[in-house]
Order: structure tokens, then sequence, then C-alpha cells
């Protein structure tokens, strides 16, 4: 079982090579996961508490400006990205919006250079609000690992049924700078044997990007511990193979081993 949580409200930086010198913000609670799935990869493990408890745990918008501020005045030098990330889906904190108008605010004053970025498995993008607010951050990073529904039923393991085609829909009409990122994956999973990176797959994967049409695809395999056993990395060998059939479809795409 993986234990890999962060445990503060900000982290890092870390040194990443897509964004450079990143400062991560972490809107979930810094002792256990709380995300609307439970993607059988996760390194932060399974979701463990009903929603009601786990809201009690979460940083408030308070707390999550002063320790920014706090950070962005101790650091050496500014940070190239502040990316929300953490313990799970970030827009599903209730003052998710609020939290990104503050840090604009705080970016703008502390460190303008600095790009605002939020990884998001985009469940929330329907909500007027939320679709909003995203598209005032500089670049989102929206996660799609299967174009085909059972395939990323398997894999993300969605608190309420996940429609790939809706997802599709709204991340094409997404306005803003939009990135997707594609965890390449098989292994077995509740006697379910699954892959994402057959030739099947790879193609609905790019009939998903052609429609989405993204600043880029980013592949990956898995970097840390999972929460069960039998999934297996993907060699980087498949990754370039898969990325370069991608590229060939005409949308830039880059791996991450």
């Amino acid at each position: 079982m993986p234990t890999f949580l962060f445990d503060s409200i900000i982290f890092g930086p870390v040194q990443s090579r897509r964004m450079g010198i990143s400062l991560g913000v972490n809107l979930l609670p810094r002792t256990i996961k709380y995300c609307n799935f439970n993607c059988i990869y996760c390194e932060c493990g399974f979701t463990p508490l009903a929603q009601k408890d786990i809201q009690k745990l979460l940083p408030t918008r308070q707390e999550v400006a002063t320790e920014l501020i706090d950070c962005l005045q101790r650091m050496d030098v500014t940070p190239n990205a502040i990316t929300f990330a953490g313990n799970g889906e970030p827009t599903i904190h209730p003052q998710f919006c609020d939290i990104i108008s503050d840090v604009i605010q705080i970016r703008n004053e502390y460190a303008p250079q600095s790009e605002i970025v939020v990884l998001t498995n985009a469940t929330q993008i329907h909500k007027s609000h939320i679709l909003e607010t995203l598209e005032l951050v500089d670049r989102c990073m929206f996660k799609l690992d299967s174009a085909i529904q059972s395939t990323a039923a398997t894999i993300n393991q969605p608190g309420k049924q996940l429609n790939v085609d809706a997802f599709i829909r709204e991340v094409s009409a997404f306005k803003g700078k939009k990135i997707i990122q594609t965890l390449c994956i098989e292994g077995e999973y509740n006697g379910v044997q699954f892959s994402n990176i057959t030739d099947a797959e790879v193609d609905a994967l790019i009939q998903a990007y052609k429609q989405i049409q993204p600043y880029e695809v980013v592949l990956y395999g898995i970097q840390r511990d999972t929460p069960i056993q039998s999934l297996h990395k993907v060699s980087k060998e498949k990754l370039e193979e898969i990325a370069k059939k991608i590229e060939q479809a005409g949308i830039k795409t880059v791996i991450s081993y």
C-alpha cells in the first residue's frame, strides 16, 4: 500500500521537467486522500472516509492564502509555476473558486512571472462557476486515461458514473490552455484484465485528442507505489512508440518516465 501524501498546504518547490520550478498547493487533507476518483494507480491510495467526515479536514481559504504568501516571501527564487495538485481533486474543495481568485492576486503581487496551473480530472467543469474559474488560470492539465467507457471506469473507479463522451465534449469546449495527461497502464483489478495501450485504446485516445485539440498531450507511466500490486509499468520504449503514433496524427506529445 502506498503512503505518499503531501503533508502541508504548500509544498516544494520541486523541479519539474515541464514546468520548471513548481510550488505546489494542496487543497485536500494532509493525512488522507480526498477525491471523486479512486484511480487504481494513485500514489495517494484510496479515499478512506465519507465526504462529510473529510470536509472537516480541508484547509480554509485563509490558511491557503497565508501559507502561500509566507512561502513566496521566504523563497530565494521565483517559481515558474504555482501548481494545484496534492492529495486528490482540487476542484471539489468548496472554496476552490475563491481560493483561485486569491492565488491570482497573490501571484500578481509576489510572483508575477509565475504561471498558475491546475491538475484536474475535469469532473466539475460542467458547473459554470468551476469552468469560468479554470479558464482564469494559465494552464489546466486534464486527466484522460482512456477514451473507452469500460476501461476508464476500471482505471479511474469514479465515485459516480463517468461519462467519457461528456468529458470529451466539455474539455473540447474549454477556452483556456489545456494539456491532457494520460497514464499508460495495464494489469488486473477485481478479476478484470485491462490495458489502455492496445491499438484500439490508442486509436480511441487519438480521436479524443483530435476533438479536444489540446496544447499538448503528456504520456506517463507509474512512477511511485500503487494501492494494488497487480499493475504493470509500461516501458519507456512503449511510451515512445505510442507518442510517435499520436504525433503522426498532428498532436504535440511528450512523455514523462
